[in-house]
């Protein structure tokens, strides 16, 4: 089992950036796909970017790609999530997911998650 906790949200203008973290208990880390969704009032939540067990792997939603990084520290058991050039659409809860088996894009196919960290954009 895995248990994560992510930080680093907050409140920034558009155009600013943050970097997000999520920390993962356990000696399994590298077993796991890592992936960032988000959940917007109103809205279902959607997929953000995700990657590989080693880390070379990475894909992102079109709506973040070139602005949005995805990254994983083995050694620490972190995954970041660096976002640049934030936009008030990016306004969200930033989870933190995990899942063994699947590198997916679906927020169905994960089985762990985070708590979920606040992002607010303003224009």
């Amino acid at each position: 089992q895995v248990q994560l906790v992510e930080s680093g949200g907050g409140s920034v203008q558009a155009g600013g950036s943050l970097r997000l973290s999520c920390a993962a208990s356990g000696r399994t880390f590298s077993r796991y796909y890592m992936a960032w969704f988000r959940q917007a009032p109103g809205k279902e939540r959607e997929f953000v970017a995700r990657i590989s067990k080693s880390g070379v792997g990475t894909s992102y939603a079109d709506s973040v790609k070139d602005r949005f990084t995805i990254s994983r520290d083995s050694i620490k058991n972190i995954v970041y999530l660096q976002m640049n050039s934030l936009k008030p659409e990016d306004t969200a809860v930033y989870y933190c997911a995990s899942n063994q088996g699947d590198w997916s894009d679906r927020a169905s196919a994960y089985e762990y998650w985070g708590q979920g960290t606040q992002v607010t954009v303003s224009s």
